[in-house]
């Protein structure tokens, strides 16, 4: 550190530019730091650097790497206490500009495996942006020698050196509590799992936490299950099993409530969350109609067929999707990809893919109608593909005759209702006239092809993250606002990088799309920064995406082409 500070006094003063020369690694009596970028001007996008501290200065327990899922908890507790000494810290540097700002990617409610802080067997690693102090513009190097000599000691002090191994061992707990409830999930066969207790509303559209005064969660008896857990403890809660299951009941009686918290139940979450106990298959995908968006070579056939003027169904591309047809391709996409249950919501679907009654099918001839409803294939969804649905509905009781399991939602409590609507349907029978004989369709392997990007070379052609719904490939955007599991800027910033790799690799040439995702899920399971163009500097605001999401946002490129090949 002494290198660093006579570097510091003999800039002092100088332009900001000169802040170039302290790039390096200097070693702290706490840690090593390592500057891996400086900053060109005070008010520019701030330095970055990394906090690297031994083993022999804050001791690893070898148990917190047992696993994926612990070293991933153990990581997520250092980066909560990081995050709120951030916010918490009291010593301000002057200066002008992004003078002393401190930023870091902390996480929120949902537990994601981040660039942010990085354990292994001998180190900590705590990934920064500071802004470096500028008397206008000019360098600050008193308050640059204070911000690295004593800010960030005193922060690695308040939040690494400080949080005790308890704390550690209640995520490790939890961590195992999970992985233990998805494993007995996959062993029954249930797709989902919402304990007893559970606090399922947030506080508003704009607040991820969870609501004050809400109803506890309480399973019908009829679905109710108990697993021990590991670390002594036994939990009950609701099982939902493979199959169709219709979550319905009046309105704002929390049935969209419940199945956003399955939906996000694909991710873990904090203890004190709420949801901490609510899990879900982990290759549920949430579906819905996405009017306008891009479809490249998808095979719709199943939902989509005769189109007018001939338009193949069996290899179908649009830039301009309608309801129906988005919501088909987004079906067919996801199956591709590898789900094995789908999330509907009636409020965000198309009416004429989720149902055609009898009126309609006398009025509108069967051959002037292109759609098959989603009702007539949904059991040959689950029969013939072992695909699971959980759709909520409150406006059709003909799914009634195609659920496996129903569940009435009554004053945000659930109650069995499965036999009830089989009796309804009984006395109450539906004509109907339409109900397909063809199989559901051959399984498609799509190829995304490198013309999709411009020619390698192009140097004004830059992929960048805009916020958490937008990357901006060139001057074209990807919008994916309706992708509803993608829940953090940070699983944006790693597709961008993603798309970044892609782009400069040739990995495309021989391998399918489903391909690609699998050999991405390796490297990004390796490290985050594997398929980063910064790779092992500073990767610091990064998450791990879902291959679903990767996916959609590789679907929704408008310049992006696909080639179908069926099996």
């Amino acid at each position: 550190m002494e290198q660093l500070k006579k570097k510091l006094t003999q800039i002092d003063r100088k332009g900001y530019k000169s802040y170039k020369q302290i790039q390096g690694m200097y070693t702290h009596p706490l840690f090593k730091l390592h500057i891996d970028y400086v900053q060109g001007d005070p008010f520019a996008s701030p330095s970055k650097i990394r906090l690297v501290i031994n083993h022999h200065k804050r001791s690893i327990d070898t148990a917190w790497l047992e696993t994926e899922e612990r070293r991933t908890a153990v990581e997520d507790t250092f980066a909560r206490v990081i995050d709120q000494a951030i916010s918490h810290n009291k010593m301000s540097i002057k200066g002008s500009g992004k003078s002393g700002l401190i930023a870091f990617d902390g996480p929120g409610q949902e537990i994601l495996k981040r660039s942010a802080v990085s354990l292994q067997e001998h180190t900590i690693t705590v990934c920064l942006s500071v802004g470096l102090p500028a008397q206008g513009r000019s360098i600050n190097g008193k308050e640059a020698i204070k911000l690295f000599s004593e800010v960030l000691p005193n922060l690695l002090k308040e939040s690494v050196f400080k949080v005790e191994n308890e704390q550690i061992e209640k995520a490790i707990i939890l961590a195992d509590q999970q992985s233990h409830i998805l494993k007995v999930m996959k062993e029954n066969k249930w797709v989902s799992f919402v304990a007893n207790g559970s606090i399922l509303p947030r506080r508003s559209g704009v607040s991820n936490l969870p609501q004050h005064q809400a109803v506890p969660f309480q399973s019908p008896k009829e679905n109710e299950v108990e697993i021990d857990l590991p670390h002594g403890k036994t939990i009950k809660g609701m099982a939902t099993q493979q199959g169709v299951t219709l979550i319905t009941g009046g309105g704002y009686h929390g049935k969209s409530t419940l199945l956003q918290a399955i939906e996000r139940g694909v991710y873990r979450h904090t203890a004190g969350d709420g949801r901490e106990f609510v899990l879900t298959d982990p290759t549920a995908v949430k579906i819905r109609a996405e009017d306008g968006r891009k479809i490249s070579s998808v095979d719709i056939s199943p939902f989509i067929s005769n189109l007018p003027h001939g338009k193949d169904t069996n290899n179908f591309s649009t830039d301009d999707a309608s309801g129906s047809t988005s919501q088909a391709a987004n079906v067919m996409e996801a199956i591709e990809v590898g789900s094995n249950t789908l999330l509907i919501d009636e409020d965000t679907s198309a009416t004429n893919f989720m149902i055609r009654d009898i009126r309609m099918q006398k009025l509108v001839a069967k051959n002037k109608e292109p759609i098959t409803p989603f009702i007539h294939r949904i059991r040959q969804l689950v029969d013939d593909l072992g695909v699971s649905v959980i759709l909520v509905t409150g406006g059709s009781g003909d799914y009634f005759s195609v659920a496996d399991n129903v569940i009435l939602m009554e004053e945000y409590i659930p109650r069995q209702v499965t036999n009830e609507a089989k009796k309804i349907i009984n006395e109450n029978p539906i004509e109907n006239e339409e109900v397909p004989s063809n199989e559901f369709g051959r399984s498609t392997r799509r190829k995304l092809l490198q013309s999709s990007f411009p020619k390698d070379g192009d140097r004004k052609f830059k992929i960048q993250a805009k916020g958490q719904y937008q990357i901006m490939l060139g001057k074209t955007p990807i919008l994916f606002s309706n992708t509803e599991q993608l829940i953090d800027s940070s699983q944006t910033r790693m597709i961008a990088e993603i798309i970044q790799y892609l782009y400069r690799s040739t990995i495309m040439e021989n391998r399918s799309f489903t391909d690609i995702l699998d050999f991405i899920e390796v490297e990004m399971n390796k490290d985050l920064d594997q398929l980063t163009l910064n790779k092992g500097k500073h990767p610091g605001d990064l998450a791990k995406p879902r291959r679903y999401e990767i996916a959609a946002v590789l679907n929704r490129m408008r310049n992006g082409k696909f080639v179908l090949n069926h099996i």
